[in-house]
């Protein structure tokens, strides 16, 4: 069935910029204090700048969201290679840093479709529709993008913590209601936009440092509840384009959480 070619390729486009574990802000406050110059700030930039990007480093750390369960649900809008839209609604649900689950309804037929469990090492995907089981590892997302993945990347994407703030920071730029940094780690350059005033993030440009690599993606964040960011849309562009656009309707945190996965017995393995 589509929908599950559909889930699939949400969760491949949450991780496909992923090709390592995303540095925290904290390493990367600490590398600065360690050694400014060769670490985290190219010597173009002056000491007055180090002590300004030293200061947002430190405002987006306390800006993380912390959390031990959430929950939302929400309507994701995919337009797929060839220009097709795509509707279904969806039910989340993590366990930090231990499980991530998703409940995919047909729009169409306002029915349950497909059901899917994410561990560290694991990816299980039940699809209703075909009564249909696929069990793989977690080298499944990691084989469909050609990268190696991190589930810490795909469960700060869905919370929508930063991802790639590397220890290298070349440059910064300030604007009336914005401020910009450009970080570029071992094979990613992450140009990241935060709100003045609150910090909370904007916009994530991601290119590959390899010129001749050239998949990139732009990840948006807006309509902010507290700390939250209840809209986001990521855009891949490799040798086609792919939409992928976020409305959480409804969330919740640190609530006792159940992530059942259904009596598999008479489904086909796959």
């Amino acid at each position: 069935m589509k929908f599950i070619i559909h889930i699939t390729v949400v969760i491949i486009l949450l991780s496909a910029i992923g090709c390592r574990s995303a540095k925290k802000l904290e390493r990367a406050i600490s590398n600065s204090k360690k050694d400014t110059a060769r670490a985290v700030i190219v010597d173009s930039l002056r000491e007055d700048s180090i002590r300004v990007v030293h200061g947002m480093l430190e405002k987006m750390t306390k800006n993380r969201i912390d959390f031990n369960t959430f929950s939302a649900h929400l309507k994701v809008n995919y337009t797929d290679a060839e220009g097709v839209d795509n509707e279904f609604k969806a039910n989340l649900r993590i366990k930090k840093d231990s499980v991530i689950w998703l409940l995919i309804e047909a729009t169409l037929l306002d029915v349950e479709a497909i059901r899917i469990l994410i561990t560290h090492d694991s990816v299980k995907i039940l699809n209703k529709l075909d009564k249909t089981l696929t069990l793989r590892s977690m080298s499944f997302l990691q084989q469909q993008t050609k990268l190696p993945l991190d589930f810490a990347i795909l469960q700060d994407l869905l919370i929508g913590n930063p991802v790639f703030v590397d220890s290298n920071i070349v440059s910064y730029q300030k604007e009336p209601t914005t401020t910009s940094l450009l970080f570029i780690g071992e094979l990613v350059k992450n140009y990241l936009t935060v709100n003045n005033g609150d910090f909370s993030l904007k916009h994530s440009k991601l290119d590959y440092v390899d010129m001749m690599d050239a998949r990139s993606c732009d990840l948006t964040y807006a309509d902010y509840e507290h700390n939250f960011s209840t809209y986001r849309r990521i855009t891949v562009e490799s040798k086609s384009k792919l939409d992928i656009e976020f409305v959480f309707k409804q969330f919740k945190f640190n609530e006792t959480l159940s992530f059942p996965f259904g009596n598999t017995k008479n489904y086909k393995q796959k």
